[in-house]
């Protein structure tokens, strides 16, 4: 089968290399996709480990189509009894671009009316509508120069979802996004690692995770996992392969600090369900006060900026007081994320690196400042 994995703005190369640390090797991006041949058990699989993707997709058919015809055409030639059960609750999720059906409303609602159409007819059925009350299959279709790939999505809930954050904090970054910011740096789990703004916690837990080799979609389920069709041992193979790879007894040195005491008890509570909560250090603590005695370390954080804070000038003192904690951390390797369009100036020196990112649909930027020697294992 042909799977997708879309990737957020940004980290389409990062997600291209997880694939390949799993064992794909060809793998194609285009439109914000990671195209890999496969079949149930990579479909598992990809679930299971990868760490910044969006989700996995199963492209069931491709067609031409310009008008609400062609496009009925194209669906009704799918064949959804394949996919789907009379009982499926069936959502469409469709994109459109540079193409001649550009209302997506209109183009999920013709979609789907041929899904119906099509599992009636197979299944001599007599009726006009079917209950949809049983499991649940999002359809997504994505239009472009009238090119038409139609998928299934066998995640569901997105991948961003590892189930440990459970507990409301402001402006949450993304697990998958973290994850991303975690291996575009120069961490590995022999460095100390720090995140002096760890709000609830998502970087010093996905930093853990990683280190520990513990599968990011380990206690959650997917909507594959309800399809009959897909064979039953392809998640326990999965499971399998995830708890026989763990390293939970592999020492690390993690750090996360917040000067919110309301922060670092959910970053607490978030650790220990992600079973990392022995491995993290966390500490209410104001960032001008960080220090560390290890001579190489990673610190890698998501300062607040914009409405997070009640006036700019709180954002360039923040800015300033980071430039000066780097100073004094010469041989450590800094990465901000920062939606702050004067961070650099502030901070005092120009990026090593800078790569445009989002965050919560905000466009920032990901600053690298590293030491003399970063080094790599």
């Amino acid at each position: 089968m042909k799977l997708y994995v879309p990737a957020a703005f940004g980290l389409e190369q990062v997600v291209k290399r997880q694939l390949n640390k799993l064992g794909y090797d060809n793998c194609p991006a285009f439109n914000g996709r990671i195209a890999v041949e496969g079949g149930w058990t990579d479909v598992a699989r990809i679930n299971m480990f990868i760490r910044s993707g969006e989700r996995v997709l199963v492209e069931v058919g491709s067609f031409r189509a310009a008008t609400f015809d062609e496009l009925y055409g194209g669906f009704y030639s799918i064949p959804w009894e394949n996919y789907l059960t009379v009982h499926s609750q069936i959502l469409m999720d469709g994109k459109s671009v540079k193409s001649t059906l550009g209302a997506i409303k209109a183009s999920g609602s013709v979609a789907k009316k041929a899904i119906i159409r099509r599992l009636i007819d197979k299944k001599r059925l007599n009726c006009r509508n079917l209950d949809e009350t049983g499991p649940r299959t999002i359809v997504g279709f994505s239009i472009y120069n009238d090119e038409v790939s139609v998928t299934i999505d066998t995640t569901g809930d997105g991948l961003h979802k590892r189930g440990y954050r459970t507990l409301a904090y402001t402006a949450p970054l993304k697990e998958t996004l973290a994850a991303a910011l975690i291996d575009m740096s120069y961490y590995f789990p022999d460095k100390v690692f720090a995140d002096p703004f760890c709000g609830s916690g998502t970087l010093p837990v996905e930093a853990a995770i990683k280190s520990l080799n513990i599968a990011p979609g380990k206690n959650r389920r997917f909507d594959f996992m309800d399809w009959k069709f897909v064979p039953e041992d392809a998640y326990a193979l999965a499971l399998e392969e995830a708890k026989d790879g763990e390293e939970l007894s592999k020492k690390v040195e993690i750090y996360g600090s917040d000067i919110n005491p309301e922060a670092i008890s959910i970053a607490k509570y978030h650790a220990k369900r992600a079973g990392v909560d022995g491995k993290i250090t966390f500490k209410t603590m104001d960032m001008r006060k960080f220090s560390s005695k290890e001579k190489r370390g990673v610190m890698i954080s998501n300062p607040p900026y914009g409405e997070r804070l009640d006036s700019e000038d709180e954002v360039k003192a923040i800015c300033k007081d980071l430039g000066v904690l780097y100073k004094s951390l010469p041989d450590w390797n800094m990465y901000i994320l920062s939606g702050y369009p004067e961070f650099e100036r502030n901070f005092g020196r120009r990026a090593d690196k800078t790569k445009k990112l989002y965050n919560a649909n905000i466009q920032c930027n990901f600053y690298s400042f590293l030491s003399s020697k970063p080094q790599k294992e």
